[in-house]
């Protein structure tokens, strides 16, 4: 449960949110939804894939992002000839002048920062990619049989091309899911894109200042865990995940017509997670199901696999999931009124 000097930090940690936000737009135009979404990860101790065309400032998003929060950066541009070892780190044997005994010396790679972006993942074959894993999900690499920590907080955002196929090679399902959140970046409005063009095509002189270290975010981390959330909306999101499984009792006509696999425990973690986020950088101190419909979208659409004749219909993971939300019942008065809610949602308030 929070504790006053916890409630104090939320609304510190509102507060920061909108400053951060600030920051970002001296040099991000638009894209409000895509930082939103990134910050909640963040704050959650997430990682992020984000797809999107060429030229949307992927890159320069998430360098800025770093420097609003005082983190170390590192950019690792993923390549076909990029080995493991150019990431975590290799040993090398380095002699002792005086006593002239050799030993092994473990460099360390780039990946030992707090935000990594790993610019076009999918354009290293896989045996560089799982390189990312064991760091996504432990907070260390292994080298040589030995562990190296690394630091605390740690992000690996990753930026993928969604249009190009040759020479690129899409990351396994197991890869994918390490990720929480997997966010759509798209192109701007025509307001959005005249701005632009107006600001990067004249002299540009802006500072972007820190406004929370590592210590902080680390101490938010924390915060947004000990968030309550009641049983109904921790129910409300395990069914997101739950009803994508079309092999696991009753499920909506469209799921069972249109997807192949749905989504694992851990779509229903980062479902509560994302939305005690959500509900801390809002500046609330409890989370309602308008939380967890906000984040379904980027915790759910690299999560639901869909089939061929979702294909043949034209319908994306994003379709199902906007099919869900719409199905769902909100809260028991909905759960009881709606007909249209098969009747697996009606009893799982009575339960």
């Amino acid at each position: 449960m929070l504790q006053e000097d916890d409630i104090q930090s939320v609304q510190r940690l509102n507060e920061a949110y909108e400053r951060i936000i600030q920051e970002l737009g001296k040099v991000i135009v638009g894209q409000r939804q895509v930082l939103e979404e990134l910050l909640t990860a963040l704050f959650a101790q997430g990682h992020c894939l984000l797809v999107g065309v060429p030229g949307l400032a992927k890159t320069l998003m998430i360098r800025t992002l770093a420097s609003a929060l005082s983190l170390d950066f590192e950019r690792i541009q993923f390549t076909p000839d990029l080995m493991p070892a150019d990431i975590t780190g290799t040993e090398v044997i380095q002699e002792d002048k005086q006593s002239g005994t050799r030993e092994l010396r473990f460099l360390k790679g780039p990946i030992f920062a707090n935000v990594i972006l790993a610019d076009e993942i999918n354009r290293t074959p896989p045996k560089t990619q799982a390189a990312l894993l064991e760091a996504m999900q432990e907070t260390q690499v292994t080298v040589g049989g030995q562990g190296h920590a690394l630091p605390r907080p740690f992000f690996v955002l990753a930026t993928q091309n969604p249009i190009e196929s040759e020479g690129t090679y899409p990351l396994p399902e197991a890869q994918l899911d390490r990720f929480m959140f997997n966010i759509f970046v798209d192109y701007p409005t025509e307001e959005e894109e005249l701005q632009i063009v107006k600001q990067t095509t004249a002299p540009q002189d802006f500072e972007i200042s820190a406004t929370l270290d590592a210590a902080e975010i680390l101490q938010l981390h924390q915060i947004v865990r000990r968030v309550p959330v009641a049983d109904h909306v921790a129910r409300y999101a395990i069914q997101f995940a739950r009803l994508t499984r079309k092999d696991k009792g009753e499920v909506p006509d469209f799921v069972r017509d249109f997807v192949t696999y749905g989504a694992g425990p851990r779509a229903s973690q980062y479902l509560v997670l994302g939305a005690k986020a959500r509900a801390v950088l809002n500046g609330r101190y409890y989370v309602s199901t308008e939380d967890v419909r906000a984040v379904a979208l980027p915790v759910l659409r690299h999560r639901i696999i869909t089939n061929f004749n979702a294909e043949a219909e034209g319908l994306t993971s994003d379709d199902i999931i906007r099919r869900l939300i719409e199905t769902i019942p909100r809260d028991a008065n909905e759960a009881r009124t709606s007909a249209a809610v098969p009747e697996i949602f009606r009893s799982a308030d009575a339960r």
